[in-house]
Parts: C-alpha cells; structure tokens; sequence
C-alpha cells in the first residue's frame, strides 16, 4: 500500500483535488474486499469449533454488512485525509521544481534550467550569450537598486523579443543566454541584432534616473554532431570579441574566425616571413 501510494504520487496523479476522492474510493472498496475475505476465512473454522453465535450463513451476512458500514467508512476518511496530504505534498514539491529553475531577480530560467534545455536542442538553433555592457559602472554610478533594474528591464525586452520556440534565461550577474530556433542562420542574426538595437535605444527608468545601456552578444550555431561544450565555448569567445571590438556589438563565431584569421595575417608575417597561419588550429580553438 505504502509503494503505491508514493508510485502514485510519482506519476503526478495527485496534483488534482478530484484525484482525492478517487483515491479515498478505491482505498475503500479494498478494504472492504479484504475484510470479507478475512470474514470468509475466519468464520468456518469458528463455526465448526461451534462458537458462532448465529448460524454461519447468517453471522457472514451480518459480518460482511458490517465491513461495508463500518470499514467502508473509517477507510475512506482516513484515505480522505491521506490523499489531502499527498496533494499539498505533490504541488509543494512541483512549486517548488519549479522555484528551483527560475532566476528570482528576472523571471527568467536559470542557468541549470538553461543547461538542460541546451542538451535537448540538437541543431536548426544558434546560442546567443549577450552581456549587459559595463555593468559594474552602472552599480558603481547608480547603485545596486538600479542594476537590478537594468537587469529586470533587459530580461523583460529579452523574453518579449524571442518566440515561444527559443528559450530565454539568466546565466548569472549580467550575463543571459538564449536558445533561438526556427528560421536559418541569416533570420536569428538579425532578430538578435535587433534585440540589441532595441536595447541601445531605450533607456532605463530607475530611482529618478534614465539609464542608457547596450549588450554585447556572442552567437555559435548547434550543429549534428557538435558538443554542446564547444558551442558554448564558441559563443563565449565570440563574445569575448565583441566587448574588445568596442561594445555593443553581435559577433557570431564565424566572424570571430574571420577576424582571428586576417589577425593572422598581419602579425603572423605572411609576405614578412612566408608565412602561413594555422587555419585549422584556429578552428579548433573556437569549437568549430
């Protein structure tokens, strides 16, 4: 009985109030079932020994209606009482799944939520890792209150700009990360760089200041085959660019290729030396 009802809280069956009420029926009618069958085994014996009161037909009628008012009863308000506890159990524990996946700050999934996401996305989406650009002078300037604000205001224009189909979350201080599906490479590119344009022209009300703030992002594509270590690793680089190109920027990996590569070539000495620079070293370093 224990196991099946921790099973059944298992399954979820107990996150509806009505699930309650069949759960008392059932506990009921089992009991009452194994009384009578306790009854039948029990009464030929202390019939044959003569100790029955009333004839055996007669003492099993009587026993067996008993059960059924008496244990019927009993049972199916204790199963009442055990089911109303097994439902507070079940949604303490699912609000508390789901606590344990949001970022209390932004709303937004954390980075454990974000992680588990990522591993069930194979290809046909970039990552996206954008960085609030010099936060710190913002907490340093307008205070903390209002760096929370910025993050709360970042994380609503995030949430609203991405679809249903692309997963948005708070990685931790001011960094977020976003899954974006749907469309080809060309079409997430530029529903980012318009995020990020979007962001730049607004500015921020906190505390009786207008803040104005911009992102850097950071973009690596989920491809068949490809760990989603390297892609988080590639877009974590690319970012990395974009904040030493000046800010404000969206660098996907394959630009941050590009531009290691011509880097290269002007300080490898290619037409100095001869010179050839590591193209594929070059590749493997960014994940790709």
């Amino acid at each position: 009985m224990r196991s099946w009802i921790f099973l059944q809280a298992e399954l979820g069956n107990f996150h509806h109030r009505g699930t309650i009420f069949s759960f008392a029926l059932k506990m009921s009618f089992a009991a009452v079932i194994l009384s009578a069958l306790l009854i039948l085994a029990v009464m030929p014996p202390l019939a044959f020994l003569g100790v029955l009161p009333f004839t055996l037909a007669l003492t099993i009628s009587y026993s067996i209606a008993l059960s059924w008012l008496l244990s019927g009863i009993v049972c199916g308000i204790l199963s009442l009482v055990v089911g109303h506890a097994m439902h507070q159990l079940t949604v303490s524990r699912a609000e508390f799944e789901k606590l344990s996946r949001i970022d209390t700050l932004s709303g937004l999934l954390n980075r454990r939520a974000f992680a588990e996401a990522l591993d069930s996305i194979d290809d046909g989406a970039s990552l996206v890792i954008f960085d609030v650009d010099r936060f710190k002078a913002i907490n340093d300037r307008f205070g903390h209150a209002c760096g929370d604000a910025v993050i709360i205001a970042v994380s609503a224009i995030l949430a609203s700009a991405f679809d249903g189909s692309s997963v948005v979350a708070r990685l931790g201080g001011e960094e977020f990360g976003v899954i974006v599906s749907g469309g080809d490479v060309e079409e997430r590119l530029q529903k980012i760089e318009a995020v990020k344009t979007q962001i730049a022209r607004r500015s921020i009300a906190a505390d009786g200041c207008d803040i104005s703030i911009t992102i850097s992002a950071g973009i690596a594509d989920l491809l068949p085959g490809r760990s989603k270590e390297a892609v988080y690793a590639s877009a974590d680089k690319a970012l990395y660019l974009a904040k030493a190109l000046g800010r404000n920027r969206v660098v996907h990996e394959r630009n941050a290729l590009d531009h290691t590569w011509h880097h290269h070539l002007g300080e490898g000495g290619l037409g100095v030396q001869g010179a050839v620079p590591d193209r594929d070293g070059t590749q493997r370093a960014y994940g790709i």
